[in-house]
């Protein structure tokens, strides 16, 4: 979508970037010439994902992290810089997420999503912004959001309350931040199934292309993910910040005059009477 080397020189931190969606818009930076910095917490996936890039010629690098605890994300950022330099994009794209009706959710289970999505946001935004303020120097935040943070979402209370409070996060970094040249925007995806699609989402991709329950009649491409995220970090989109992207092919609107039978989130999750 852009131009080759749009990216030379330029450092892309990705976190949850070894798979899925994550791994699919390291690629695409690194097909712009993008150096790649894969953060996980598991060996396994940070190795996939550097495969993936230099399988395409990219040049990447793995390193741990949780993003859940920020001296552990400061120490990552200093192997970045000492291995491959200063970090210039940040995409935060680590997630977890598992679906269950809110009264069944331990104190736990809510704790531990809303610490990775909304805690490690922040945590590896802040440390991001320090480094570049303080070296004069200004970048492009990409967080990754979600429809039902502003739908809310059956089974997913833990989840869209910590993205609605991404989606929150990134406008309120994008005031503070416009000022020191650093841009922080929110990227919504619909459905894109990849390598590392849950098996229980499968389900969900009927029709000839997949799309049957989207208005645009299928489901996405990974690569078209990938071309809106460099977008949005690139310098073709200097004047945007605090923008909220959806890329979905109308997944998240209305699709007909009448809404669909309403049923019950138990009964959508086949999980039986609560027993307290």
């Amino acid at each position: 979508m852009l131009p080759p080397g749009t990216f030379d020189g330029k450092v892309i931190a990705v976190t949850g970037g070894g798979t899925g969606l994550g791994k699919a818009m390291a690629l695409e930076f690194a097909r712009l010439g993008g150096k790649i910095a894969i953060l996980s917490r598991g060996e396994e996936h940070r190795r996939k994902g550097v495969a993936a890039i230099e399988a395409e010629g990219g040049q990447a690098a793995g390193f741990e992290v949780d993003v859940r605890k920020a001296e552990v994300v400061a120490q990552a950022f200093d192997a970045i810089e000492a291995e491959l330099g200063a970090v210039d994009v940040l995409i935060n794209n680590a997630a977890g997420n598992f679906a269950c009706p809110a009264e069944d959710l331990s104190a736990n289970a809510w704790a531990t999503v809303v610490d990775i999505v909304l805690n490690g946001t922040f945590n590896c935004s802040r440390e991001f912004g320090r480094r570049r303020i303080g070296s004069g120097r200004g970048g492009a935040i990409l967080n990754i959001g979600a429809a039902y943070a502003w739908t809310g979402g059956p089974g997913a209370a833990h989840s869209a309350s910590a993205k609605a409070g991404v989606t929150n996060l990134s406008r309120s970094l994008a005031v503070e931040w416009a000022p020191v040249d650093i841009r922080v925007n929110t990227l919504v995806p619909g459905p894109f199934p990849h390598d590392d699609f849950p098996p229980a989402l499968q389900g969900h991709m009927t029709g000839s292309r997949g799309g049957a329950r989207l208005p645009a009649q299928r489901v996405g491409e990974t690569h078209e993910l990938g071309w809106a995220a460099t977008y949005l970090c690139s310098p073709y989109a200097a004047f945007v910040t605090g923008l909220t992207f959806v890329i979905d092919g109308g997944h998240c609107l209305r699709p007909g005059l009448a809404a669909p039978e309403f049923v019950p989130v138990r009964e959508q999750l086949k999980a039986g009477p609560f027993k307290g």
